[in-house]
Formats: C-alpha cells, sequence, structure tokens
C-alpha cells in the first residue's frame, strides 16, 4: 500500500543525484511545500554561483516568519554507487522487498527529507496558524567536500539576521530500532598530512642519504601512544588515526627523498584544535633537531565539536519517539560529522534524528517501509511539541 511517505520517497530516490548533484529532488520538495505556505528560494555557490554555473544547488523554504524557527536540516546528494554489478537491484530503481526499500540514498538520507516534507504538510494542515516558524534546508554538498552546502547557507542566514532555534537533522541515527538512538552532538574533526623530507641516496650507503622514513617513525609512534583526553559525559577521548602512509621510489635499494602521512583527530569539547596542534609539534620537534630531516603539516578543519545538552529540542524528540515507537531514547555523539556542525555555531540546539544507519554507503542499502510513516510521526510530534 503507498502513503505519501512512500510515493515521495521513491520519487526522490528515482534521480541519480550523486554529489554534487541534485537532480531537481529540491525543486520537487519546494513546489510541493508551495501548496503548505512556504517560500522557497535557491541558493547557488561555487563557480559561477549563478544557477546555470553553480556547482552547488541549495534549498532554503520557509512558512512564517516569528520565532521560535524549527529547521529541519538535510542533502539530496548520495555517494556514488560503485560497481552497480554488485547490486541485487539497480541503485536508482528503487525496489520494495520482504518489507525493505532499496536504493542508493533510502537511509541517507532521501527517506527521512520525504518524512519531514510530508510531516510537515500533516502539521501545517492541521495547525495553520501555528506558533513560530517551519523551515527546510536541503543541500547538494553534503557527501562532497561540504564548502558550498549548508556552511554557506547558513552564512547567507546569519548575515541577514535569519536565526534557526532548532535544527533536526534527518541524518541515520537509529542502531537497532528506529528512534533508539539519537544524536545530540558530534566530535570534532581536524585532519592534517604530514611531509617529511629527508635526502634521497643508495641502501648500501645511507651515510650519505637521509631517510624520511626512519625520522618519521618514532614521531608517528609516539603520536599514536598519545592520550589527548579522558572525554567527558558526552563525549568518548579524543581518537587519532593514521589513514594513510606513503614513501619509496618503487626501488628497493633506493632511500626516499620524502615521507607523507595522513592522519585524523576526533576530538571531544575537552579539547580544541589549537592545543591538538601544539601537541602534535611538540611530539615532532623531539626527533627532529639535529637539521638533517625537515617536517611540515598541513591542516584541515572540518568542523568543531558541538554539544546540545537536555533542553526543549531534546524533550521534545524524546517525548514523540516515546509517543510513536514506545521506548526510551539514548543521547550519542558517536559517530563522523554532520552539517549540523555548521548550525550549531549559530547558538541553535541540534539534533539528529532519522532511520536507520546499519546500510548507510553500502551495496543494497535499505530501509525498513513501516519505518518511514513512523518517522513521520515522530517529526509532526515533535512539530507539535515544539511550535503548539
Amino acid at each position: 500500500m503507498t502513503t505519501p511517505t512512500l510515493d515521495l520517497s521513491i520519487e526522490l530516490l528515482k534521480r541519480p543525484s550523486v554529489t554534487p548533484k541534485d537532480e531537481n529532488c529540491q525543486n520537487i520538495i519546494a513546489d510541493r511545500l508551495a501548496n503548505s505556505g512556504f517560500v522557497s528560494e535557491f541558493m547557488y555557490f561555487g563557480e559561477g554561483d549563478t544557477e546555470r554555473n553553480a556547482q552547488v544547488k541549495n534549498l532554503w523554504a520557509r512558512r512564517g516568519n516569528a520565532s521560535p524557527l524549527v529547521c529541519f536540516l538535510g542533502h539530496t546528494d548520495v555517494v556514488p554507487t560503485g560497481d552497480e554489478k554488485n547490486w541485487t537491484y539497480p541503485p536508482f530503481e528503487p525496489t520494495i522487498k520482504d518489507g525493505y526499500l532499496y536504493a542508493r540514498g533510502a537511509s541517507d538520507m532521501k527517506t527521512a527529507i520525504a518524512c519531514f516534507t510530508v510531516a510537515c504538510e500533516n502539521f501545517v494542515k492541521k495547525h495553520p496558524n501555528h506558533n513560530g516558524s517551519i523551515a527546510l534546508l536541503l543541500t547538494s554538498d553534503e557527501e562532497g567536500p561540504s564548502v558550498n552546502g549548508t556552511v554557506k547557507v547558513v552564512e547567507t542566514l546569519e548575515n541577514r539576521q535569519e536565526k534557526i532555534d532548532y535544527c533536526l537533522v534527518g541524518e541515520p541515527s537509529g542502531t537497532n530500532v528506529l528512534g533508539d538512538v539519537i544524536k545530540n552532538g558530534r566530535r570534532g574533526s581536524l585532519g592534517g598530512v604530514l611531509t617529511v623530507t629527508g635526502k634521497q641516496g643508495h641502501v648500501a650507503y645511507p651515510h650519505l642519504a637521509v631517510n624520511p622514513i626512519h625520522y618519521a617513525m618514532p614521531a608517528l609512534n609516539d603520536l599514536v601512544a598519545q592520550t589527548w583526553d579522558n572525554g567527558n559525559d558526552y563525549f568518548p577521548p579524543t581518537t587519532m588515526q593514521i589513514s594513510n602512509l606513503n614513501a619509496g621510489t618503487g626501488a628497493n635499494n633506493v632511500i626516499p627523498q620524502t615521507l607523507t602521512a595522513e592522519f585524523n583527530f576526533r576530538f571531544s569539547t575537552e579539547t580544541n584544535e589549537t592545543e591538538l596542534k601544539a601537541k602534535t609539534y611538540a611530539i615532532f620537534d623531539k626527533y627532529f633537531t639535529d637539521g638533517k630531516a625537515s617536517f611540515t603539516i598541513d591542516w584541515k578543519l572540518s568542523g568543531k565539536p558541538f554539544l546540545t545538552e537536555q533542553g526543549k529540542l531534546v524533550n521534545a524528540c524524546q517525548t514523540a519517539i516515546k509517543n510513536v515507537m514506545n521506548i526510551d531514547t539514548e543521547l550519542s555523539t558517536s559517530g563522523g560529522t554532520s552539517d549540523g556542525r555548521f548550525v550549531a555555531p549559530t547558538g541553535a540546539q541540534v539534533v539528529e534524528l532519522g532511520v536507520l544507519n546499519a546500510t548507510i554507503h553500502q551495496v543494497n542499502e535499505c530501509v525498513a517501509v513501516d519505518d518511514l510513516e513512523k518517522l513521520t510521526a515522530i517529526y509532526e510530534q515533535i512539530l507539535e511539541n515544539l511550535l503548539t
């Protein structure tokens, strides 16, 4: 049996909107919401910053001008499918089988967009004169570099004093049952690219060369062994992982000139990017004192940690989940980053709540069909809790 949420999900999932493409998904949402009194604005960023030349398309749709402003945040872009031969069903031909809807983006996160769109329609129909305002912010630049999407829209809103009070991110958050986990914060992400430069030479004449691998190894070992903090009640301890390590010329008798290593911190609110950089430099400085080899580190801060403590938005989500699912919800800050990191610094309360995350970015990505109506009901209940 079809429903408005399922029908809209299928319509969105048919569109191969591999990042940074939108494939008119946002137009579908804007056209629907116009019937509920939403005013839509498309924002284009990157390259020419015009509709024809822009790299990224974003949608800001709002109903009402009063406070508080409740914003649903999502992305219409999806990750690449990989080899489609590995999929049981074509990734852009949504298929229902044994109670599950299969397609790329089924869990991350086009179905959540469908759920909160229909929830808004239902809520407005019941409460045409509701308190405050409702908005949707959709981008096609979440799975990619994330430089011309939500971050740019939020900058635009801030410049014109348009403040989001409550932000509900539709990222998949559930572990075993819909609503069992919501994310009320995220760790920060700081990446580094280390380059160690020595002197190339023959392995039989090491005294005539400077091996960057030998210089880097003890420093990298200390980096791995370092305790950065102990976390707190909301966050686990900060972690550091080396993801790529490259050196060598391809010949086994040549000492290479350079070594590169890529590493990443996922850090809690117990530290910050300045402290992490300082500790890292202190570790490497210990091993580069003789002037023979040198090192540089190029840094990229992808997002700072944020936390929404127990308050109106968290309570609204927990109450809605309890009413619909009859379960108690666990608060978590685990996982990677989301576009909520761009909204939280404005002072907004931010929570991530979506479908289960078991198959995100995988072959045969899927979502339970029954969860779509339940999530729609949860979103609608949250609007009831915040705006009536």
